[in-house]
């Protein structure tokens, strides 16, 4: 299997993000998590972190884990979910590329061995978690309403996840 390939594939699927057994990531040395925003918490048309996603983090700050958002969407998308969940995020991220992936573990205090990222499309969230070493951990997208370009790329992930 190619190099590039094997990058988009996530170490873990989930249905969704009430559905990751947090206590195997423990179990796994896993400390800290980054968390995609849009199809991941919410749908990308829902301004705000509705009670369910403070609750999690709530959860997973009382379990121990360190959290943030890293997002490609714009400072003030990102600051009405760390304003609402009380984590930090990284706005403008332009997944896949390294360097907020490499900021967020630097926010967590945390290295990469004992971080995992969640997200819902393997061109951004899979790949660049995996370019800097993190457990990956995909998640079903919450919604069909996407911006164009993650429609087109929608349909090429669908070739990649058919081959797995």
């Amino acid at each position: 299997m190619n190099l590039l390939y094997k990058k988009l594939i996530p170490d873990m699927y989930a249905n969704s993000i009430y559905d990751i057994d947090f206590e195997k990531l423990k179990e796994r040395g896993i400390t800290s998590l980054i968390f995609d925003i849009d199809n991941t918490l919410v749908p990308q048309k829902v301004l705000n972190p509705d009670r369910k996603v403070i609750s999690l983090f709530k959860f997973l700050k009382s379990k121990g884990f360190k959290v943030c958002l890293i997002s490609n969407n714009t400072t003030k998308r990102v600051n009405n979910f760390t304003k609402g969940t009380g984590v930090k995020g990284i706005s403008w991220a332009i997944k896949p590329r390294k360097s907020a992936f490499y900021k967020a573990l630097e926010m967590l205090d945390s290295t990469p061995d004992e971080t995992a990222v969640v997200g819902d499309q393997i061109f951004t969230d899979i790949l660049g978690g995996h370019r800097v070493g993190l457990f990956t951990i995909l998640v079903r997208p919450l919604s069909n309403e996407e911006f164009g370009w993650t429609k087109i790329m929608r349909k090429l992930e669908k070739k990649v996840l058919k081959k797995v």
